[in-house]
């Protein structure tokens, strides 16, 4: 992590709005309706082009995942939760306001990091994130110290006086973030956050989501095409695909250990499957690596013992997990959602 970012980790005594964002984390997250409601939401672009297509779906507090591959609709649905776009047919809330006519207060109430670069190159971040401030509706005093507060917990605040048009991608990509936190939002809708990253500058951009969910309490919704970045920083998954929903749960249920046992060796993996397949195991050869089904603990003392008799160079065992990859791979489009219950719930919609 750069030493900016390093040094922007948050002392709430000194930043009076942060720390007041802090002391209401437990009234944001004592919610009695769901943070998003969406229920049977399609939207279609002309006749050909169906961006949503039926989508159900109740989103809780927390550090969500939004994910799909390009073109799954991500961008589309945050867009219409913002009450920027209209959706074709359905209906759904954010903070229990509709957005089809309280689009204007959903935006005084959630910050919005579009995922394309939209910054005024010859403003510098101080005049833009005051802005940004002023137009959601803070004095002029308030949005000035607000600027401030962000600006440094981005880590930006040695370089707040120059030109955005001089900025690194990485640089440009915080000043987003900040504009979207100035005005103290309740949710976070962000789109593509580390978009253009480097491996470094996404770590520091993951960082940042991370301890403003944690630390501040803001609930956030991060869409994006990377797996991996959710397993970091997420805690509830939604899973879309051409629109529609795959899954909605908790992080943990889509990476759970599965019942396969892998086994992995340089080399005699054929005859390794043959003699434990004659102690009476399933076993599948997948490269280097035998699977073997895991039902009780007899397993791996046969494992054990063939590749000990068998004299194999053993590489490494380990239950197996799901990956976030298998999902988009194996599931198909129109298979019904599992609902989760800490973080999220869903229901399968179809279209309309």
């Amino acid at each position: 992590m750069s030493p900016d970012v390093a040094s922007a980790a948050p002392d709430l005594a000194r930043f009076p709005l942060l720390l007041r964002a802090a002391h209401i984390v437990a009234g944001r997250y004592a919610c009695a309706v769901p943070l998003i409601s969406i229920r049977n939401l399609t939207k279609r672009y002309g006749s050909s082009i169906t961006a949503l297509d039926g989508l159900s779906l109740d989103i809780e507090p927390g550090i969500v995942g939004l994910v799909g591959s390009n073109g799954a609709g991500k961008s589309t649905l945050l867009k219409i939760l913002l009450g920027l776009i209209g959706a074709t047919s359905g209906e759904a809330t954010v903070l229990d306001l509709d957005v089809r006519t309280r689009g204007t207060d959903i935006r005084q109430r959630v910050g919005y990091m579009p995922e394309h670069d939209c910054l005024p190159p010859d403003a510098t971040a101080t005049d833009f994130v005051s802005h940004m401030a002023l137009i959601s509706g803070l004095p002029r005093t308030a949005a000035r110290e607000r600027t401030a507060e962000v600006l440094r917990h981005v880590g930006l605040y040695e370089e707040r006086y120059r030109a955005i048009g001089g900025y690194s991608t990485g640089m440009k990509q915080r000043v987003k973030l900040a504009q979207a936190l100035v005005h103290d939002p309740r949710l976070l809708l962000l789109d593509e956050p580390t978009n253009g990253l480097d491996p470094t500058g996404r770590d520091e951009m993951l960082e940042l989501i991370h301890r403003i969910g944690v630390e501040f309490g803001i609930a956030i919704i991060v869409a994006t095409h990377l797996l991996g970045e959710i397993e970091r920083v997420g805690s509830h998954l939604v899973a879309i695909e051409g629109g529609r929903l795959l899954r909605s749960a908790p992080l943990g249920e889509f990476i759970e250990q599965t019942g396969t046992l892998a086994v992995e060796v340089d080399e005699g993996g054929a005859a390794l499957a043959e003699r434990l397949a004659a102690d009476g195991l399933a076993v599948l050869v997948d490269g280097r690596a035998v699977l073997v089904d895991v039902a009780d603990g007899r397993p791996y003392d046969l494992v054990r013992d063939a590749v000990a008799d068998l004299g194999l160079p053993l590489v490494r065992i380990e239950r197996r997990r799901h990956r976030l990859e298998d999902l988009f791979r194996d599931a198909p489009i129109d298979a019904p959602a599992t609902p989760g219950l800490t973080s999220g719930s869903a229901a399968a919609g179809g279209p309309p």
